[in-house]
């Protein structure tokens, strides 16, 4: 079954000339099948599209991303946002305890990191984040600690850096007193909260540098952000990010 928002994604993705028709059969399957082509492999890709390995490739190469296995991350990623969290458990069912399956997934995802590593893009967030007057970092439900952490962290480093966590109230407050000299950095992952995008946006328009970091590039929050830092986050069902 076709996701409209998953389809609007990838179609303002596509090279302004269009895609060649067997590109735009890819394209079709991911949109008509994500499950099957957020767990599947190249090669089942390819067959359901009815083209080659190289085809889906120069697909996912065409739509702004280094291969397949950089476009699948981001697929699931959108694709699992769009389930309840029982139909996001019953995805990442499998054999094995769930410690095991926990530490398999931790160690795909820092693969994952290690090979789409970018010391440029996490200098120019250290960088604006240390020049700034205040720094405000907004995460939100079962990420909120990625948030203080952050938070913490960047503090004990000397650097003026306060996490929001507690609800809309709050994150209204702190945003109305940001400025053309601070920074905010949006986290998020799986679900994207409305306020987190209304926060982002109002510090844009406030003249505040923006940051996200996020496991899917939402167009309405990376449309904020100067920068959107890329993070796999997809946890066993035990251990739900």
């Amino acid at each position: 079954m076709a996701d409209e928002g998953l389809e609007e994604w990838l179609r303002e993705r596509m090279p302004p000339r269009g895609l060649r028709p067997k590109s735009a059969a890819v394209v079709d399957v991911l949109v008509s099948q994500p499950r099957q082509a957020s767990f599947g492999s190249t090669s089942d890709l390819a067959r359901l599209a009815g083209v080659n390995v190289a085809t889906v490739t120069r697909t996912a190469q065409a739509l702004g991303f280094a291969g397949w296995p950089a476009l699948q991350q981001e697929l699931r990623a959108r694709y699992l946002s769009s389930l309840s969290a029982p139909q996001v458990a019953e995805e990442h069912h499998s054999a094995g305890s769930p410690a095991s399956a926990s530490l398999r997934r931790d160690l795909d995802s820092l693969a994952l990191v290690n090979r789409r590593f970018d010391e440029d893009e996490i200098r120019a967030v250290a960088e604006a984040v240390a020049a700034a007057r205040r720094t405000t970092v907004i995460a939100d439900g079962s990420y909120a600690a990625v948030g203080i952490a952050f938070a913490h962290n960047a503090r004990l480093a000397g650097y003026d850096v306060h996490a929001v966590t507690a609800g809309d109230a709050e994150l209204a407050n702190a945003t109305a007193k940001l400025t053309a000299d601070d920074v905010l950095v949006a986290i998020s992952f799986w679900r994207l909260y409305e306020s987190t995008v209304r926060a982002a946006n109002e510090a844009h328009d406030r003249g505040a540098r923006v940051f996200a970091i996020s496991d899917a590039a939402s167009p309405a929050l990376a449309g904020a952000a100067e920068r959107v830092l890329m993070v796999p986050a997809e946890g066993s069902p035990s251990f739900r990010r």
